[in-house]
């Protein structure tokens, strides 16, 4: 294949992005992706950057330029949303997001005539849904995954309600989010380029705080107000589509309203049977009291085929009712407004799910499960600052157990090795 036999700047490019936790795996489809949304030199100059956040006079020293020209390089690219740039301490610093949830979506979120979207989503979905190592690697390539499912609040008893804490919320995430953007759906404006689009409204996909700042700043998304984003949450919940978060607790970046029919983690949660491909709610549904009728209206209404009718053991000749796969159930409460008699019901899961707190929390999990614990702390590209390489160890200070052993064996570092054996975790109070 072509990526084998070049060095330019899109081979670099992709070779950076891999060392993202969820990276994306080596394709001519993800070079031609690259060729659309930027030229091979801005490609060579994105490869060169940090994976963590940093501010312009650190990309001139990387990229050897003056800074007021490292500056305009990265309006440039964060204006088509290559890059995001935040407001963090009345400094401007800069990040490269990943492919997903990333630039990817950024680069369809709007109508653009700079580039060719149709080409573009072309590309995307061949590469996504037909070579499907992405799709894989991103889905099942560890346990802690990049978003997360937001249970119906509705579809609730007051009993369960009670359980729900404030960052599972939607309507809550809206209520505290600093800045909201609502921008195209990735998923269903890429199948509208396919003529493969449903009719769910194909402008509600929600980006919030620091990102949400970056991407209304450019005119990548608009700003809006919390009253429109809890009318958005509204109207998505009565066309039963589900809503997915950022899997963190604070700062969450993302709402989507999520069809079957395309979004990618719900296609591939069904068609490649990838259980917990999002982080599942604290909830799961069941068929219980009273009976099931077998209508099967849930079962038309499930997004993942995580319901099915079976033979009723009071008459299993000519009566069926709906059952539940519990190890695929997102706990959304989508199939909950569907049932005519109030027969199933959200039901608290077992065990508790534990959501990461926030985006670093996130990156390092999947890093140590995805084996790229490394690209973080040793950034050599990067030349990560002692602050930088501080917070990453930090957060690793703060895993469980297991986890802390786990990273320990990767790195393969003494220095960490008696980081780990001496530090007392019950002294921290919070992640940093």
């Amino acid at each position: 294949m072509s990526h084998h036999s070049s060095n330019g700047g899109y081979q670099s490019l992709m070779h950076r992005l891999n060392k993202f936790p969820h990276g994306a795996p080596a394709s001519d489809l993800l070079l031609k992706i690259f060729s659309i949304l930027c030229s091979e030199p801005e490609a060579h100059l994105l490869s060169q950057l940090p994976l963590r956040p940093f501010s312009a006079a650190k990309a001139a020293r990387i990229w050897k330029v003056p800074e007021h020209a490292a500056r305009n390089t990265l309006e440039a690219l964060a204006s088509r949303a290559m890059l995001l740039d935040i407001e963090r301490e009345g400094k401007t610093v800069y990040f490269l997001p990943p492919p997903m949830a990333g630039f990817f979506e950024f680069s369809l979120m709007r109508v653009r005539t700079d580039i060719d979207q149709k080409e573009l989503a072309s590309l995307f979905f061949r590469y996504i849904n037909l070579e499907d190592s992405f799709i894989r690697d991103l889905f099942a390539g560890g346990a802690t995954q990049t978003g997360r499912v937001l249970v119906n609040e509705p579809a609730l008893s007051a009993e369960a309600s009670a359980q729900v804490l404030d960052y599972e919320r939607a309507s809550e995430v809206i209520r505290t989010a600093s800045d909201i953007a609502v921008g195209l759906c990735y998923c269903r404006h890429k199948m509208a380029h396919l003529d493969c689009a449903c009719d769910a409204p194909p402008d509600n996909c929600m980006t919030l705080n620091a990102a949400a700042q970056s991407l209304i700043r450019h005119g990548s998304a608009r700003g809006i107000d919390r009253a429109e984003g809890l009318d958005i949450l509204q109207q998505a919940r009565s066309l039963n589509l589900v809503q997915c978060a950022d899997n963190v607790r604070e700062e969450v970046n993302f709402i989507c309203h999520c069809c079957g029919c395309c979004c990618e983690a719900l296609i591939a949660t069904r068609r490649l049977a990838i259980p917990d491909a999002l982080y599942t709610t604290n909830f799961m549904a069941k068929a219980g009291e009273p009976p099931c009728n077998g209508c099967g209206n849930c079962v038309r209404r499930c997004p993942i085929a995580a319901i099915a009718l079976v033979p009723n053991g009071a008459d299993g000749q000519t009566r069926k009712k709906a059952e539940v796969n519990e190890a695929l159930c997102l706990g959304c409460g989508v199939c909950v407004g569907s049932c005519p008699l109030a027969a199933i019901k959200l039901h608290a899961r077992p065990k508790r799910v534990i959501t990461p707190v926030n985006s670093a929390h996130r990156l390092v999990l999947m890093a140590i499960e995805r084996g790229k614990l490394q690209n973080l702390i040793f950034d050599n590209q990067a030349h990560l600052s002692h602050r930088a390489m501080a917070a990453v160890l930090g957060a690793i200070l703060r895993l469980p157990p297991v986890k802390r052993l786990m990273a320990s064996s990767q790195l393969k570092s003494r220095y960490l090795e008696r980081i780990l054996a001496g530090v007392d975790i019950a002294s921290f109070s919070k992640f940093e």
